[in-house]
C-alpha cells in the first residue's frame, strides 16, 4: 500500500519523482545545516549529580540554568515586596470602584428644551 501511494505521490510531484526524492533529502538532513546547538553526545557514563542544571553548549563556560538571585534577596525580603505590590493594586481597584461614576448615575441625564423643563416640572416661573 506504501509502495502503491509513493507512486502516485511521485507520479504528481514530477514524472519520474526526482523532485520529491530530492525534497525528502535535503529535509532529512535539514539542508546541511546540522542541528541547532551542535552535535549531540550520548553520555556513556553517568552523569554528575544536578547535570540538569547547567546549560553547556559547548563554550568552555557553562552558564547555571537558574540565576544566582537566590542568595540576594531573602525569603521575608521577597513576602514584603509580593504583598506591597497585591496591596497596591488591591488600593487601586477599591479606588476605582469608589470613584466609579457610572455606578452612581446609571443612566444617561436627559436635556429638555425651555431650561431643562423648569416651570413644567414645578419650578419659579
Amino acid at each position: 500500500m506504501a509502495g502503491r501511494l509513493r507512486h502516485v505521490a511521485s507520479q504528481i510531484m514530477a514524472g519520474n519523482g526526482v523532485v520529491s526524492r530530492s525534497g525528502a533529502s535535503s529535509l532529512r538532513l535539514r539542508s546541511g545545516m546540522g542541528l541547532p546547538v551542535g552535535k549531540h553526545i550520548v553520555p556513556d557514563k553517568p552523569l554528575p549529580i544536578n547535570d540538569e542544571l547547567v546549560w553547556d553548549n559547548g563554550t568552555p563556560f557553562p552558564e547555571p540554568c537558574i540565576d544566582r538571585i537566590a542568595d540576594t534577596v531573602g525569603k521575608y525580603e521577597a513576602l514584603g515586596w509580593l504583598c506591597g505590590g497585591l496591596g497596591f493594586f488591591a488600593t487601586l481597584g477599591l479606588m476605582a470602584t469608589l470613584n466609579d461614576k457610572a455606578s452612581k448615575i446609571p443612566y444617561t441625564p436627559k436635556v429638555f428644551p425651555y431650561d431643562n423643563l423648569r416651570v413644567e416640572l414645578g419650578g419659579e416661573p
